[in-house]
């Protein structure tokens, strides 16, 4: 099973700052970064998840005719993205952990170290 413990850390890092974070810096784009990436990170969650049941013989979306479309993280305001960023995180996590190579055409660990710099580089832009 693949160690999500970095991808976790970053992603609780960056949230615990944007709870922490003034209004003002929030309003400055670190709220709209920061759910831009969430909604990123719940979109690889949600592929993940759909080739993990497609190869297990199920319907997942994302998979042709008659799949369910990806769903895209609501804007519920400035003052919760850092929750909806902890929980698309975590989600990801999850998926990642479940990955097997024979699902994805990328490696879990690969897809995890991309992951792991998303989150890195949103946090510097977000809240330099």
């Amino acid at each position: 099973m693949l160690d999500t413990s970095p991808l976790t850390a970053a992603v609780e890092r960056f949230a615990d700052r944007l709870r922490a974070a003034p209004q003002s810096r929030l309003q400055q784009g670190a709220a709209e970064a920061a759910l831009d990436l969430a909604r990123e990170l719940s979109l690889r969650a949600q592929r993940l998840e759909a080739a993990s049941v497609g190869s297990a013989g199920g319907t997942a979306a994302g998979d042709g005719a008659g799949a369910a479309p990806a769903r895209t993280m609501p804007d519920a305001g400035i003052f919760v993205v850092g929750d909806q960023l902890a929980v698309a995180g975590l989600d990801l996590a999850e998926a990642l952990r479940a990955a097997t190579e024979t699902d994805t055409a990328k490696a879990p660990s690969e897809m995890l170290d991309e992951a792991v710099r998303l989150v890195d580089q949103a946090e510097a832009g977000a809240l330099r």
